[in-house]
């Protein structure tokens, strides 16, 4: 298994430290996901889900803070990631966070105005100052943003032992859901938080299922099992849906079937007298993606058939 090192900087880092250090006090075993990102767009293929990235802070520093588990990488804009993740992003406003960003691209020549890569990442630990880790070896000044190791061998099954020796010292074993210290390296599955959900469902459809809108603005992932209901914030429970369509399917006046077909109940018409949009729909097949991992689970299509859509 690989792991991939990225350069941050110390108020990213102090900022989502005091976050973690009130979700420990508050007898919550810490931050759920947090946004490591990237003031340009561009690609990030260092990392499959479930490898872990670390935080180097950079000079004069130069030491590992931190790390957390890769779930996906989107680039989207700034207040998309603002209205995803909130103070998740590492910064305490939404003005705080285009600031920065936009600093950032200035700086680096580009538009202040363009779209942000998020690396987004699940169960992050983040280190107090005493329990700092030396970064590795053979780092060079040279690196300005990530560095790929093998986290079996050398300096990167180092650096894995002993944050994870660090992470057990800071939160509750069970947060990591991981092996003792010295064991292998095991990739699992990243336990997605509320804001990467959306994202990934946003990334993955990149339309509304039923009516084939694009416009980011009111575009929203729905959940088929609501999370209040225990249902999960995996992809197979997520649909992207128009926002008033998305409201229609959470109240149960329309619902898609195991076979993926739109369906309009009679009530929205008795209750509302109205709905011919939405019944000129009916019956229609809706766009789900390709992979069969990505699709939308026929139980929980089901579950919403039968326990929430209005018959």
């Amino acid at each position: 298994m690989r792991g991939s090192v990225g350069n941050t900087d110390f108020e990213w880092y102090r900022f989502l430290l005091e976050r973690q250090r009130q979700s420990i006090a508050e007898n919550r075993t810490g931050l759920e996901e947090i946004n490591f990102w990237k003031p340009s767009g561009g690609a990030f293929s260092a990392l499959v889900p479930g490898e872990p990235f670390f935080f180097k802070l950079k000079a004069p520093h130069n030491v590992i803070v931190g790390f957390g588990f890769f779930a996906r990488y989107v680039v989207i804009p700034d207040w998309r990631a603002w209205e995803l993740f909130g103070q998740a992003n590492g910064n305490p406003t939404e003005e705080s966070l285009r600031r920065r960003t936009a600093e950032y691209r200035v700086r680096n020549g580009g538009d202040p105005h363009g779209p942000i890569g998020c690396i987004l990442l699940s169960q992050p630990v983040f280190f107090e100052k005493e329990r700092w880790i030396a970064q590795p070896s053979d780092w060079s000044p040279n690196i300005v943003t990530t560095k790929g190791y093998d986290l079996s061998s050398g300096e990167g099954h180092r650096l894995w032992d002993e944050c994870m020796a660090e992470a057990r010292l800071t939160v509750t074993p069970q947060l990591l859901d991981r092996p003792a210290r010295y064991g292998e390296p095991i990739l699992v599955k990243p336990r997605l938080g509320q804001g990467t959900f959306r994202a990934v469902v946003t990334d993955v459809y990149g339309a509304c299922a039923v009516t084939g809108e694009h416009s980011l603005p009111v575009l929203e992932a729905a959940h088929i099992k609501p999370f209040a209901k225990d249902g999960p914030n995996d992809i197979r429970n997520g649909i992207l849906l128009r926002s008033d369509v998305h409201r229609l399917f959470d109240h149960g006046y329309v619902t898609i079937t195991p076979d993926h077909e739109f369906r309009v109940s009679g009530r929205l018409r008795e209750d509302w007298e109205n709905g011919v949009a939405y019944y000129a729909m009916r019956d229609r097949q809706v766009n789900v993606p390709s992979a069969p991992d990505l699709r939308p689970s026929a139980e929980l299509l089901q579950w919403h058939n039968e326990n929430v859509f209005l018959r």
